[in-house]
């Protein structure tokens, strides 16, 4: 029997965006990486609006992955290893509230793992 493809995705936050999605980018069973904001207040965020502190929004990632190929706890292993959510507010020379952890789940089982 073949086993069918499902995916899910989780939203995280971990410095720098960019940092996130090019290492999420290169795991096998990633399908999809798309960097935005959440957690602010405005309903739409930019750049600049975000960068200067205006918005209350951190910069995220939603990771879309096949469960057949790789599981959430892989998923958020990768993120520990990405960041250190230890540094309140920044990641290396990123800082600021927008570099802050976050991670959003999607459903009650993912905010089990």
């Amino acid at each position: 029997m073949v086993s069918r493809s499902v995916t899910e995705s989780i939203v995280l936050g971990g410095g720098c965006f960019w940092c996130l999605d090019a290492g999420y980018r290169l795991i096998n069973g990633v399908t999809e990486v798309v960097s935005g904001y959440a957690g602010g207040h405005t309903n739409d965020p930019n750049y600049y609006s975000v960068a200067m502190t205006e918005t209350g929004h951190a910069e995220v990632v939603r990771v879309t992955f096949d469960t057949s190929i790789i599981s959430l706890s892989d998923i958020l292993d990768i993120f520990w290893a990405m960041h250190n959510p230890t540094t309140v507010n920044y990641q290396g020379n990123d800082r600021g509230t927008e570099y802050r952890s976050i991670i959003l789940y999607e459903s009650e089982q993912q905010k089990q793992v």
